[in-house]
């Protein structure tokens, strides 16, 4: 392959395509109801899944939908609101308690359509009653450091939230309940998705209590009281509440990753399919990774290995990075310079983590153009500093925001040598 870094952008332009609410949205949409139909949402693609709803939707519609800073485009009927992720804000607040609000009170022949998509559980910040914005900001923070997966920090957000957890459904009944959904978690489990806000919740308090033992995190008194009293459960399979909600996901991981080794099929690949739902610490998940390149580097064969998923990275150092480059950095190392093999990975959001980056390549001459430039990629990586590395070889996956999300996306091609 002449061009193995504009063939990996390719793969992930075509991963993110394939997930663009204008493509997948509309061969979803419910019937219209006899009553009035109101659209709610949140995530790092309800603005975009919005506006797809306002091109195909026949009849009336209002509604609301809070995104991520800078993932907002322009709406006709449905009011779009900017709020801050990871970590939520007054903002995130504000929204996520009107949209409950607008929720409460609809009748038995009214849909309430709801577009969810990943990023939702942290711009749905609306505490459990007793519990301040502070709070939860705290909790959150410590469990993006602790290494958590996703499927266990949204067990405590949960159980600290007044709409999360299928709590915005049951605030709507008895009117219909059809969710949307863009899939950005392992397995594509609706309940995780978001931390769930319409579906029903089959973790308990007593899971959130244990997932903050374990990571040793000290919440805030007020929510270690919380937890402890366990006063009001969120809804569970079987509630009455739920009965009319229906759920129906139209982008997965897996569907993006199909649409990426179409492309590298074409381009003379032989694909290898690692997962859509790999999971573990960023740096050795890569590592694992690069040990199985080289494996595959005496096949004879052109081989492109594809994977997606979210792993997790345990914060030890004050550099910059998030968990895609960090991946790239553990898989740079256990290449260490070979010939033939290239790679990519990147957040198909366009961000990877706070920074301004989706993710980053890995080339055959990544080690020695950072030896030459100075740059200790151990050292970069020991202090969470591989935005760091590939900023300083000009290597960074930058293109903005995506307006979808359905996790990372990660290709290795190995060229024969």
């Amino acid at each position: 392959m002449d061009n193995p870094r504009a063939l990996l952008q390719q793969l992930f332009e075509a991963a993110v395509a394939a997930a663009d609410p204008a493509v997948c949205l509309a061969s979803h949409l419910p019937a219209k109801p006899k009553g009035r139909t109101l659209v709610l949402g949140a995530g790092k693609a309800a603005a975009s899944m919005a506006r797809a709803v306002e091109d195909n939707w026949q009849g009336d519609i209002d509604g609301l939908v809070v995104t991520r800073y800078g993932h907002a485009v322009p709406t006709r009927r449905i009011e779009v609101v900017q709020a801050a992720h990871p970590v939520p804000d007054a903002a995130g607040e504000a929204a996520a308690g009107r949209i409950l609000t607008a929720a409460t009170g609809l009748g038995a022949e009214d849909l309430l359509l709801v577009l969810i998509s990943g990023g939702g559980s942290s711009l749905l910040s609306l505490p459990s009653p007793g519990l301040s914005l502070a709070d939860k900001q705290a909790v959150n923070e410590a469990l993006l450091r602790s290494g958590a997966p996703i499927d266990q920090m949204n067990v405590v957000r949960k159980h600290l939230s007044a709409i999360k957890g299928g709590w915005l459904a049951a605030a709507a009944a008895p009117a219909q309940v059809f969710s949307l959904l863009i899939s950005d978690v392992p397995g594509d489990d609706p309940a995780i998705i978001a931390s769930g806000p319409t579906v029903a919740d089959p973790s308990t308090f007593a899971q959130a209590r244990d997932i903050l033992a374990q990571y040793d995190i000290t919440p805030p008194p007020a929510v270690a009281r919380h937890l402890a009293a366990a006063a009001l459960e969120t809804p569970k399979p079987g509630d009455p509440r739920l009965e009319n909600c229906r759920t129906t996901l139209i982008a997965t991981p897996a569907q993006s990753i199909a649409a990426a080794a179409r492309l590298a099929g074409a381009a003379g690949y032989t694909v290898e399919l690692l997962g859509d739902d790999l999971e573990g610490e960023a740096r050795e998940l890569g590592a694992q990774h690069g040990e199985l390149a080289l494996n595959r580097r005496n096949a004879g064969r052109a081989v492109a290995l594809l994977s997606g998923g979210e792993t997790t990275v345990t914060v030890r150092g004050n550099g910059r990075g998030g968990r895609n480059v960090e991946y790239l950095a553990g898989l740079a190392l256990a290449l260490g310079g070979a010939t033939g093999i290239s790679a990519m990975a990147g957040d198909t959001d366009g961000i990877d983590g706070t920074e301004d980056n989706a993710g980053a390549f890995v080339l055959p001459d990544s080690l020695a153009r950072a030896a030459a430039a100075g740059l200790e990629p151990g050292t970069l990586l020991a202090n969470n500093d591989a935005y760091g590395l590939f900023s300083g070889l000009d290597d960074l996956l930058i293109c903005g925001p995506t307006l979808t999300n359905v996790n990372d996306f990660r290709a290795i091609l190995i060229d024969p040598v």
